[in-house]
């Protein structure tokens, strides 16, 4: 895989107060070391934050050259990158997202199944969300037990996922049957 691509490890949320400041969801490990990091913006351009208080889950900040609520609005949902050489080696069973999107998905026996599209969080747990070969989208969750290998150097991942996680519910009858 491609290890010199872009990571996003933060996004801009909101505009705080008249001065510029803005409010900075981190997603790193550690919030803080966001501004650490040699940030860009989607546009490959250099983005210099400077971390002034915490905010809940958030953080007030300033980005240089932003010095009106209005600029500060109009950078609202910017997203931060970094270079991905510059995180930190993820831990045994850890990955980042990025490197996660874009695997193959196959079953035990090595039979395709699909590509990972995306990786979502709902707050009970990680799913991968899968670009079947029919065509159609699944959700599995991202357990060991439905996913017990992952094998970045080789590009896949391998599922072993319910009998019955790809079948359809039956819609009830919502009309009134004869008694």
């Amino acid at each position: 895989m491609d290890r010199q691509r872009k990571i996003c490890v933060g996004k801009i949320t909101g505009a705080h107060g008249l001065r510029g400041l803005v409010r900075l969801r981190s997603f790193t490990e550690n919030p803080e070391a966001i501004a650490a990091y040699a940030l860009t913006g989607a546009d490959g351009k250099p983005v210099k934050v400077t971390l002034k208080s915490p905010m809940g889950e958030e953080f007030i900040a300033e980005i240089e050259g932003v010095n009106t609520r209005h600029a500060a609005q109009a950078m609202r949902g910017a997203e931060l990158f970094t270079d991905r050489d510059a995180l930190p080696p993820a831990g045994e069973r850890e990955y980042y997202r990025a490197d996660l999107v874009g695997l193959r998905v196959e079953d035990a026996a090595g039979a395709a199944i699909g590509t990972i599209i995306a990786l979502h969080d709902f707050g009970a747990g990680s799913f991968l969300e899968i670009k079947l070969t029919g065509g159609n989208t699944a959700m599995l969750p991202f357990r060991d037990a439905f996913v017990p290998t992952v094998d970045i150097a080789a590009g896949r991942v391998v599922v072993t996922p319910p009998a019955d996680w790809l079948e359809t519910p039956k819609q009830e009858s919502q009309g009134k049957g004869a008694a």
